[in-house]
């Protein structure tokens, strides 16, 4: 393929300095050349999904954001509190790449047969630095998507895709039937909501508006709950009741749901006994924190007996757990499906300088449901 590569691109990097200032910048670095069973990706499309934000931007005070530098070349700044600094010491003084996925066309492969038969092909990738116009990627990072798929349209085939299908294996193999999620309008809440519809799951999900309650009832949800409305416990109680949900995945992290989710599984299951048991109901409950959209401490009541645990889930352990066959198993659907279930939807699309003003960064940066954004590296 004689596809012109040039000497050096631009990359968007991260970097906080020992005073506590953030910076934000487009640097020129060399194009690699494909290592070992590696491929050259020109990168078209790369989400701005809210495990980003928190690299990109690393606990700063957004009041503080200020812009400099020019259109071409913008260069942002903000302050990170001193209380802060000391949890984040690893990454200091250290200039990072962000961009967890993205899609594009491989222009230069290693001689390897594996990476020779993605030469020309459109990809995705799950590697870090998708936030560069050119990326040097281990063939077992990339995913060969269907021809005539955009780059756009596989952009996102990663992250959201395969934590909804992760959920749902984790249901499965931790012997649960139905879920609760929260932030349930999300990009990866709708995706999951079209599994369970799909696969006959027991789906609960909890919103925070209702205009997110009706965009989820529309796409067939069974079960939907508005947590700022003022029946949300009588009706997060029927919803478990109705499906049998024991299982809980939560974005928001921090505040009192996580608990209130707990509450209302205890209140359905301890109807169930007989008589009174002091120690709750015996069956057993399970929560697990995968976001921190509440950067605020979680808040529990105890009030749902002793069957419960509250715990952490992390796309890339949960993979490392269950293995490359499993996970070449969620993979294959996701190809497959990739225009249906897991198609993905963007506010905007903007250019790597783009995602470094100021106006751009005040809407992707608030993580508001459908307000999901798409860097292209190659726009200028």
């Amino acid at each position: 393929m004689n596809t012109p590569i040039p000497e050096s691109a631009l990359q968007l990097r991260t970097l906080l300095k020992g005073s506590g200032e953030l910076e934000l910048s487009l640097v020129d670095v060399p194009v690699p050349k494909p290592g070992p069973a590696e491929v050259l990706i020109r990168v078209e499309a790369a989400p701005i999904n809210p495990s980003d934000l928190g690299l990109l931007f690393s606990a700063a005070d957004m009041s503080t954001l200020r812009q400099a530098g020019t259109a071409q070349r913008p260069v942002v700044t903000a302050s990170v509190p001193q209380g802060i600094l000391k949890a984040l010491a690893a990454r200091i003084d250290q200039s990072l790449p962000a961009g967890n996925e993205g899609a594009g066309v491989v222009v230069a492969a290693d001689s390897s047969p594996e990476a020779q038969a993605m030469l020309g092909k459109t990809v995705a990738a799950s590697a870090g630095a998708m936030y560069s116009q050119y990326r040097s990627v281990n063939v077992s990072q990339c995913m060969v998507l269907p021809d005539g798929t955009k780059p756009a349209e596989g952009a996102s085939c990663f992250v959201n895709p395969l934590t909804a299908l992760g959920m749902v294996e984790t249901m499965r193999r931790e012997g649960h039937k139905a879920l609760v999620h929260t932030a349930a309008a999300s990009n990866l809440g709708q995706m999951l909501n079209r599994i369970c519809l799909a696969d006959g799951i027991g789906l609960v999900n909890v919103v925070r508006s209702e205009q997110q309650q009706k965009l989820l009832r529309e796409q067939g949800a069974q079960h939907v709950c508005n947590s700022t409305a003022p029946g949300f416990t009588r009706d997060l109680e029927a919803a478990v009741a109705a499906t049998g949900a024991t299982l809980c995945f939560d974005a928001i992290g921090g505040g009192p749901l996580a608990g209130q989710v707990l509450a209302c599984m205890e209140a359905v299951f301890a109807r169930q006994n007989k008589g009174y048991q002091i120690y709750g109901s015996t069956t057993f409950k399970q929560v697990y924190i995968y976001g921190g959209l509440d950067p605020s401490p979680t808040t529990l009541k105890r009030n749902y007996g002793v069957a419960w645990s509250l715990g952490a889930w992390l796309l890339p352990v949960f993979m490392q757990k269950v293995g490359p066959e499993v996970t070449r198993r969620l993979q294959a659907r996701v190809v497959a499906e990739l225009k249906t279930t897991f198609a993905s939807h963007y506010t905007k699309e903007i250019s790597l300088a783009g995602a470094l003003h100021a106006d751009e960064i005040a809407v992707y940066a608030r993580r508001v449901t459908g307000e999901k954004y798409l860097v292209n590296p190659q726009k200028t």
